[in-house]
């Protein structure tokens, strides 16, 4: 889970970042703002990405555009945004996936995913959860894993892409277990999860935001969870801890980030606007409908919980052996 100082509620650093004025004297925002989101229409990040936009459009009196900018595990739109103008217009829809282990993975980037991208606030936490379709005859993770284990490499396993999020968790639940399952990579979880229902994949590793639709409908079926403690929308379903997975963790999350020189001031305000909208009671009531937790930090503890993320996840990319040129 996410430190209990980066979801502290950041009362004084906001109370500097109201209208925030120009330059050129004009408040902002003047005018729309886009939001780019990493990944295909339809999948978790594009469904929190759209709540964010609403609530951050209401707030500040003009529209955030979603854009849908997928591929290369987010690569592509987090250089968009790296290199986009440096005047609070263009925000980032940051992930676990695209910024916590993107940068770690990655080699011969264009750009720096730290260094050319600023911290604004953190946004969500949420669970990811093993999902198998309804036909595999697997009903706990201890089935799962005898079954893959019986049939090596006949398992295989859906990605929002490679170097995703999902992808290095299947990489990992490999490691941890033992087992030989094949990836299947898609250009988001919105495209990965209707093969997953229709059994042209057998599992993935999702968000519960994604999930739990499909889990609902019994098109698909839930193994476990994969956070510390059991999660409030799945109550029945077990931890990878409790299911036999010892130490198997990973909790996702979310956050906004704008291109590196940004000024302070509207980086000021767009955090100010994060922290109002993480105490609404009708987005918090949103949000945690579709299974995630609605958080906000200063863009100081951001950037030092990020970093610590690249870090983690380097550690276990280079023990995986996982990389992409």
């Amino acid at each position: 889970m996410l430190s209990t100082a980066l979801r502290a509620c950041t009362v004084l650093f906001a109370s500097f970042a109201l209208l925030v004025p120009l330059a050129s004297g004009e408040s902002y925002p003047a005018k729309p703002l886009r939001l780019i989101v990493p990944f295909s229409a339809g999948g978790s990040s594009d469904v929190l990405a759209r709540g964010v936009a609403k609530q951050l459009g209401e707030q500040v009196g003009e529209p955030v555009v979603v854009e849908n900018r997928a591929g290369a595990g987010g690569m592509i739109a987090l250089e968009f945004v790296a290199k986009a103008p440096a005047d609070g217009y263009t925000l980032l829809f940051g992930t676990i996936g695209t910024n916590g282990i993107g940068p770690a993975l990655y080699r011969n980037l264009a750009f720096d995913p730290v260094k050319d991208l600023a911290p604004v606030s953190s946004l969500h936490t949420l669970p990811n959860v093993v999902l198998v379709n309804a036909a595999v005859p697997a009903r706990t993770m201890a089935e799962l894993i005898a079954l893959a284990k019986a049939h090596p490499g006949q398992i295989t396993f859906a990605s929002a892409g490679s170097g995703s999020a999902s992808h290095l968790s299947g990489v990992l639940l490999k490691s941890a277990t033992g087992i030989d399952i094949l990836h299947v990579p898609y250009k988001g979880g919105g495209t990965a999860m209707p093969d997953v229902m229709s059994g042209q994949v057998s599992m993935m590793i999702e968000t519960v935001t994604s999930a739990l639709s499909a889990i609902r409908s019994g098109k698909v079926r839930a193994l476990a969870v994969t956070t510390p403690e059991r999660w409030a929308s799945l109550p029945e379903v077990p931890t990878m801890i409790e299911a036999g997975v010892p130490g198997f963790v990973i909790t996702s999350w979310t956050g906004l980030f704008v291109p590196a020189a940004t000024p302070a001031s509207v980086v000021g305000r767009l955090n100010s606007e994060l922290v109002s909208a993480a105490r609404d009671p009708g987005y918090v009531k949103v949000m945690t409908a579709l299974g995630v937790q609605p958080i906000s930090s200063t863009p100081q503890a951001f950037g030092t919980f990020v970093e610590s993320e690249v870090a983690k996840w380097g550690r276990a990319i280079r023990e995986s052996g996982a990389r992409v040129e």
